[in-house]
């Protein structure tokens, strides 16, 4: 039974589709799709092909507060974009908890209407921590001095207590 649960746990997907879809957008125009990671972060990948229509769009992440923006015609952030294409895709590792959307934007080549073929999904096995995984080279640098530095004055103290004992009678 205990090996039953291990299986089970293993097998868990940390995976989530939120869609796979074909959307009908307007020309000038753009479709969203709601991201909703309250209650932990997770890697955004989309991927999208142009079926019929425009031969260019884009894909978009970005918060729900930059979306309203966006609807108010008022200036906006976007946390992530891919270059105008017939077909490509794009990842995100999201940070925080919060309110994002995938915007679909006809407005590249937006002179009639686009057909696209959208796929969203969420990685949560994904780490939110930091992309680094090397320290700088002068931080290399000064804690291999900092290391020798350690040892040399370990090595010298126990030489030091080792000729001492040794001399006393």
């Amino acid at each position: 039974m205990i090996a039953l649960a291990w299986i089970l746990l293993l097998n868990a997907s940390t995976k989530v589709e939120l869609t796979d879809e074909v959307y009908q957008i307007p020309r000038n125009e753009w479709w969203w799709v709601e991201v909703n990671l309250r209650q932990k972060p997770a890697q955004v990948s989309a991927t999208y092909e142009v079926k019929s229509g425009p031969r260019k769009v884009r894909v978009a992440l970005m918060t729900r507060e930059d979306k309203e923006r966006l609807d108010a015609d008022l200036p906006h952030g976007v946390l992530a974009v891919s270059e105008p294409a017939k077909s490509g895709s794009l990842t995100y590792r999201v940070r925080r908890r919060g309110d994002y959307v995938l915007i679909v934007d006809n407005r590249v080549d937006g002179n009639q209407p686009a057909t696209v073929h959208l796929r969203v999904a969420l990685d949560f096995a994904v780490s939110s921590g930091p992309e680094e995984t090397q320290i700088s080279p002068q931080r290399q640098l000064t804690v291999i001095v900092m290391s020798f530095a350690f040892f040399a004055g370990v090595a010298t103290y126990s030489a030091r207590r080792l000729w001492r004992a040794r001399r006393a009678p």
